[in-house]
C-alpha cells in the first residue's frame, strides 16, 4: 500500500486550468464512486477549494494506481492527458503526508498562513466519511491534518492578520479606487466568501453596499450580521440594474459557467464612468471579453498574487516555526503507519488465544452440568475473555510502540515462533 496525492493548485495551473477541474460537492460522491472503480485504488479523498484540486489516494499499486488518478482528471476536465499532466503534481507517501499537513495549516495557501483552508479540510474530511471515500489510512491521515492544522495556529502567530482571499480582494480593490467610503459595492452572493468580503469592506470603510443572490433568505441572514450599515439586497433577477448602479462588483457564486460577459455589461453600463469587477470565484463568474469593454476592468484570483506578496514576507518566520511543529506531526503519523504492519501479528495472536479459549470454555462447561452452565455461562465467558484481554493488552501495546522497526519485526517473528502463528497472512511488506 501507498499513499499519493495528484493534484494540482494555484501554484501550478491558470485560473482556466483549475476551473475545469473544480469538483463541487454536489459531484463528490460521483466522483469518489469513479475513482475507487478502478481496480488500484483502495480509498480516496478530494479537496476542491478555489485555489487547488487534490485528489488524496491509497493505492495497492503505486504506478497503475496513479495512472488512473491522472486518467480519471483527464476523463473530468476534458483536457488531453498530455496538456493536463504539465500541470499537475505527484507526491508519494511522506511528501503527500506533509504536504496535506502544509495545507491544512495554510503554508500551501495563495495567502499564507490563511485560516479558511482547515474548514476546507474538515468538510473534506466529513464529506469523503459520508460517501465512502475514506478508509482506516485516509480517515487517520485527514485527522491527523486538521490536528496539524489547529496546533499551528495556536502555537505560532501565522494566522495574526492573515488575509483571506476575501480580503486580499478587498485590499486591491482599494489599490485601484481612490475612495472606498464613496463607492457603490455590489456582491454577488451570499456565501462565506461573500461575509468575509461585506467584513474586510466595512472594516475599510465602504458603507454602500447590495448583495444580488438567487435566495433572498440567505441574503437577509447574511445582512443581520453586520448591523453597522444598512445592506441593500436584490433577488438576481435584479442583478444587471444593481451592477448598473456600482463602481466595484465582487462575485463569488457557485455558478459553473461565467454569469456575467460583455454583452450583458454592455446593456446596462455608462460609458462615462469606469467599473471594477473582482472576480473570486473558481469556476470564473466573469468571461474573459469582459477586459474588451475599455471602461470595465475585470479581476480574478490569480491577479491577487501582487496583493498577497506584500503580507508574505512577514509571515516567513512564521511559517518556519510553523513547519517545525509539521515535522512533529508527520513523524507521529509516521509511526502510526509503521505499526500497521504489526496489526496481523496480533490479530493472528488474538485468533488463536480466541480459540484456545472458546475450545476450553466449552469442555468447562460440558463438566459443570447442563442447569450450572446456563445459569452462569454469561460469567464465565466474560471471565475467559477478561482474562485473554488482560494477558494479551502488554504485548500488543509495546508491539505497536516500538519505534525501531527491526526490533518490532523480530518482535513480531518471536511471538509467530513461540505461538506457531501462521505467518502468511503477515502485512508488514505490503505497507
Amino acid at each position: 500500500m501507498n499513499i499519493a496525492v495528484v493534484g494540482l493548485s494555484h501554484k501550478t495551473a491558470p485560473v482556466e486550468i483549475r476551473e475545469k477541474l473544480s469538483i463541487p460537492e454536489a459531484q463528490t460522491e460521483s466522483a469518489i464512486a469513479q475513482l475507487k472503480n478502478y481496480p488500484h485504488i483502495e480509498e480516496v479523498a478530494i479537496l476542491s477549494t478555489c485555489n487547488r484540486l487534490e485528489i488524496y489516494v491509497v493505492l495497492s499499486e503505486t504506478e497503475q494506481g496513479i495512472s488512473e488518478v491522472r486518467q480519471f482528471l483527464s476523463d473530468y476536465s476534458k483536457l488531453h492527458l498530455g496538456e493536463l499532466r504539465r500541470h499537475l503534481f505527484i507526491l508519494l507517501h511522506e511528501d503527500a503526508v506533509m504536504h496535506l499537513m502544509r495545507v491544512s495549516a495554510g503554508l500551501d495557501s495563495l495567502v499564507l498562513g490563511e485560516g479558511q483552508i482547515l474548514a476546507q479540510v474538515k468538510n473534506t474530511h466529513k464529506v469523503c466519511q459520508q460517501y465512502k471515500g475514506v478508509g482506516r489510512i485516509l480517515n487517520q491521515l485527514l485527522k491527523a491534518a486538521l490536528t496539524a492544522g489547529k496546533r499551528v495556529r495556536t502555537e505560532t502567530n501565522i494566522g495574526t492578520g492573515a488575509v483571506s482571499i476575501s480580503s486580499a480582494a478587498v485590499e486591491l480593490a482599494q489599490i485601484k479606487v481612490s475612495c472606498l467610503t464613496t463607492s457603490r459595492v455590489t456582491i454577488l452572493g451570499a456565501g462565506k466568501m461573500s461575509r468575509l468580503l461585506v467584513q474586510h469592506l466595512i472594516s475599510k470603510g465602504a458603507t454602500q453596499i447590495c448583495i444580488v443572490n438567487r435566495s433572498m433568505q440567505r441574503a437577509q441572514e447574511l445582512a443581520k450580521q453586520f448591523s453597522e450599515v444598512e445592506i441593500q439586497l436584490h433577488p438576481l433577477s435584479e442583478m444587471m440594474s444593481a451592477i448598473a448602479s456600482a463602481d466595484i462588483v465582487f462575485t463569488s457564486t457557485s455558478a459553473t459557467e461565467p454569469i456575467l460577459n460583455r454583452s450583458k455589461l454592455e446593456a446596462v453600463l455608462d460609458d462615462s464612468r469606469s467599473l471594477m469587477l473582482f472576480d473570486i470565484s473558481v469556476p470564473r463568474n466573469v468571461a474573459a471579453d469582459v477586459n474588451e469593454i475599455s471602461h470595465v476592468h475585470a479581476f480574478n484570483v490569480d491577479d491577487l498574487k501582487a496583493v498577497v506578496a506584500q503580507n508574505q514576507e512577514s509571515r516567513r518566520q512564521m511559517a518556519q516555526e510553523a513547519e517545525a511543529l509539521l515535522e512533529e506531526e508527520v513523524a507521529a503519523f509516521d509511526m502510526w503507519w509503521r505499526s500497521l504492519e504489526t496489526v496481523s501479528t496480533i490479530s493472528c495472536l488474538r485468533d488463536k488465544m480466541e480459540t484456545i479459549r472458546t475450545q476450553e470454555l466449552e469442555k468447562a462447561l460440558s463438566r459443570l452440568g447442563t442447569e450450572f452452565a446456563e445459569r452462569h455461562q454469561e460469567v464465565i465467558e466474560a471471565l475467559t475473555r477478561g482474562i485473554v484481554n488482560k494477558i494479551l493488552h502488554d504485548p500488543m501495546v509495546q508491539l505497536r510502540a516500538q519505534q525501531d522497526i527491526e526490533a518490532r519485526r523480530r518482535a513480531m517473528q518471536s511471538l509467530q515462533v513461540l505461538f506457531n502463528l501462521s505467518t502468511e497472512t503477515q502485512s508488514g511488506e505490503a505497507i
